[in-house]
């Protein structure tokens, strides 16, 4: 790899103060303050357009000095809300399922809602993903919302099968493209010391989760809204699946109209630097630091000054800009290896966790374990699990930020926790131990997934950024797909699996600490 100095960009003094994330940096001369550029900068030196480079670092010093504004915090809410409709959407399949089935009278395929959930989500994770670095990250994260909630309210008034299904998968399309967007977006407009701030929005995906698992408890209760057989079965008598879907894309609409209304979404400097809208990059650092009263120092003639890129991205559906931002992902053997391990950890967690509990409910009751529960205290233990995936990214969060952990051993902490419960699991005999252990790998789970929907972002390219996170995520929804047919055609009786599952979930914390890059203390490109 080429180690030849990087020019300082202009407008960089030397006598300019350096302490971003965790680090003070002391060079004071020309020479090393471009030693200093090329180490603060996460992928400086991995292969990216060296123009695009020095613009890159004049745009991260313009984000460091207009620091923490109030946008940022309606990002955090506003994005924090496109996390929680993940969640929340990627549930409410699941939680509806069974009430619809039997309404339907249990024609088709039985685990189909997760199979058209999950398939929905792959097509829009990639279609979102690369249009996204294609024509932008404001229409992509405005648009995908809405579609959401449009098929989560239409859902809940199908008549079949498998027009729910289709619905379902068209809401997964919708969320496949928000949840790229929501940490791409309020990552490219972070200062470098508050990077952490992504893993802490991933505490709405538990938010999220609750507000599902308290919708459920209130509408899949009661009897009247409920039916307990196929035979009586009816849409009347049978309302409460209809009622948390009403409910929940009511939730989700007026969460898009916030996101409309307060935000107005400006497209990211970072997006607009690749596609050489310089002026642009320049207009909206002013705008924010007018607003905000804060400093702006960037100029066009800076930006102009770090040369021309080289790169030629447009704004078109092509096969050659598809390949374009592909090939971006692995322009050095570094970038090359982070981004198949990253592949390799989102594609291994999309199987294993939902395996686990596939297999899991026929192992402990062979083994005589009573978990039987009322529909009552069904639904109330499902809130409780997910209320306790919200403070684990908070904690996570403070985790990432300490120079010994940062977010590689963050990670690996999380997934060893999780591991080790999760073969904890299979001691469990009461149902007051089950609810104990699922709140506890909730809790756990989420350290590891939170600091990995944080980092996937950081460490890929800013032009290509979508791209590789579109692709991760749908070769984990790709594995989610897979595991509801593994569920639906294997023996769920034999044990292997389950010790599987928690092995491979200590290797993904392994394959955490061997991630090429660590952001801590860097700024994302």
């Amino acid at each position: 790899m080429s180690t030849e100095k990087l020019p300082t960009p202009p407008g960089l003094q030397p006598d300019e103060e350096r302490n971003f994330g965790g680090y003070v940096s002391e060079h004071s001369n020309e020479d090393s303050m471009s030693e200093s550029y090329k180490e603060r900068d996460l992928l400086a030196l991995h292969g990216q357009d060296p123009a695009l480079n020095r613009k890159m670092c004049l745009v991260n010093n313009a984000i460091d000095e207009l620091g923490w504004t109030p946008y940022h915090t309606k990002l955090f809410f506003l994005n924090g809300f496109g996390y929680a409709v993940d969640s929340l959407v990627m549930l409410l399949q699941s939680v509806i399922a069974g009430q619809a089935y039997m309404e339907f009278g249990e024609h088709g395929y039985e685990t189909g809602m997760t199979i058209a959930l999950y398939s929905g989500m792959f097509v829009g994770s990639l279609f979102w993903g690369l249009g996204a670095d294609i024509i932008g990250r404001k229409h992509a994260f405005n648009f995908s919302l809405i579609i959401c909630c449009i098929a989560t309210i239409v859902a809940g008034g199908m008549p079949n099968w498998p027009s729910l299904g289709l619905f379902i998968s068209l809401l997964g399309f919708g969320a496949g493209g928000n949840l790229v967007l929501d940490t791409t977006v309020f990552l490219e407009y972070l200062p470098g010391n508050k990077q952490w701030a992504v893993t802490l929005m991933a505490m709405w995906w538990g938010v999220g989760q609750a507000i599902t698992g308290f919708i459920a408890w209130g509408f899949l209760v009661d009897e009247k809204w409920n039916c307990s057989s196929k035979e009586t079965c009816t849409k009347s008598n049978n309302m409460g699946w209809r009622y948390v879907m009403f409910t929940s894309g009511a939730l989700v609409l007026v969460m898009s109209v916030l996101r409309l209304t307060l935000v107005q979404l400006k497209e990211t400097p970072k997006y607009l630097l690749g596609m050489r809208e310089d002026k642009q990059v320049v207009d909206t650092f002013e705008y924010l630091a007018k607003k905000y009263n804060r400093p702006c120092s960037l100029t066009l003639e800076k930006l102009e000054a770090c040369g021309e890129l080289t790169m030629d991205n447009k704004k078109s559906f092509s096969l050659s800009e598809t390949f374009g931002h592909l090939r971006g992902l692995f322009i050095t053997r570094k970038t090359t290896l982070s981004t198949l391990m990253l592949w390799l950890s989102w594609i291994m967690m999309g199987l294993v966790y939902p395996l686990f509990y596939a297999f899991l409910p026929s192992y402990l009751a062979s083994l005589g374990a009573d978990l039987s529960v009322t529909e009552f205290e069904k639904w109330r233990n499902y809130a409780l699990t997910n209320i306790s995936g919200i403070f684990s990214p908070i904690l996570a969060a403070w985790m990432c930020n300490i120079p010994l952990l940062g977010r590689r051993y963050t990670m690996l902490t999380g997934a060893l926790l999780t591991a080790t419960f999760f073969f904890a699991y299979t001691a469990v005999r009461t149902q007051d131990q089950n609810v104990g252990f699922s709140c506890t790998i909730a809790f756990c789970l989420n350290i590891y997934y939170g600091v990995l929907f944080a980092y996937t972002p950081e460490v890929l390219p800013s032009a290509h950024r979508a791209t590789g996170n579109g692709i991760a995520i749908a070769g984990n929804r790709v594995m989610g797909a897979l595991s509801a047919v593994i569920a639906t055609e294997a023996d769920t009786a034999t044990s292997a699996p389950i010790f599987i599952c928690g092995g491979l979930f200590a290797a993904l914390g392994v394959v955490a600490a061997l991630f090429p890059f660590e952001p801590y203390g860097r700024r994302s490109s």
